[in-house]
């Protein structure tokens, strides 16, 4: 879906910069970029965000291409069946779906500070309420399990905006909390065999990325007012969802803080 929403703002004139891991992925982008004649509007920044100290150099690289930007969009997600830590000692889906997305919030807000009308998008399960954190045990030592993984990254995402919005209630950011529904966005960051059931469920059952992103792109040019914004595909989530306290979501930003 990133791809899908970079490709988008650079047929309207915007400069994109992506992120990610995948090489060959990034040059796709660029090629793609170039067959629209916005080669010089693109970039690609190769990094593993599983890490703490490249999410930092993204930053850095950022605020040195940059001198303002308009929008944030995170949507890096990979399921792992399989416990396994990060160098920096975290759960990687927590770590992908949470850690790194705290740190380019937090990170970055000064350059969107600056931008006009600038938004951060952070595609999850928001509207969902299964799963939780699991307070005493992050890194998921005891009875790990995908699902179980999956959900607590997506409940942490939740208490992400809502701790931003808290943070930051007279700036001009929005964040925009977006469940962008079932869709078929590649199949990449799956190990097998949940590659080949997934490309299969994606085929049959989900919709296609360009139909996906459209409530997301409406949000992002015309934004709500308020510091957060929370949608369910095309519906505003109630932001008294029990997944959207404001006390949950305070004490998982201090201890980040602290784990940090």
């Amino acid at each position: 879906m990133g791809k899908g929403l970079a490709i988008h703002y650079l047929r309207q004139g915007s400069r994109v910069t992506v992120t990610g891991s995948n090489r060959l992925r990034g040059k796709e982008f660029l090629d793609e970029a170039a067959s629209l004649g916005a080669a010089n509007r693109a970039s690609f920044i190769r990094a593993d965000l599983l890490s703490l100290s490249e999410n930092r150099r993204v930053i850095q690289e950022v605020q040195a291409r940059h001198e303002s930007i308009d929008g944030l969009v995170l949507t890096a997600m990979q399921q792992f069946p399989k416990r396994k830590l990060t160098l920096d000692g975290f759960e990687s889906t927590f770590a992908l779906y949470y850690i790194s997305r705290f740190i380019l919030s937090y990170g970055l807000t000064d350059l969107l500070e600056k931008g006009k009308n600038p938004v951060i998008v952070s595609i999850g399960g928001t509207g969902m309420t299964k799963g939780e954190i699991h307070w005493d045990d992050l890194n998921l030592q005891n009875k790990y399990g995908l699902l179980k993984a999956t959900l607590q990254g997506g409940r942490a995402n939740d208490l992400l905006g809502v701790a931003y919005a808290e943070n930051n209630k007279n700036a001009k950011t929005r964040f925009i909390l977006n469940h962008p529904g079932y869709t078929n966005s590649g199949t990449n960051h799956l190990a097998q065999p949940f590659k080949s059931i997934m490309r299969i469920m994606g085929k049959l059952f989900a919709q296609p990325v360009d139909k996906s992103i459209q409530p997301i792109i409406k949000l992002m040019d015309h934004p709500p007012s308020q510091p957060l914004i929370a949608w369910d595909r095309t519906k505003a989530v109630d932001l008294s969802l029990s997944t959207l306290n404001k006390l949950d979501a305070m004490k998982l930003y201090q201890l980040t803080k602290h784990l940090l």
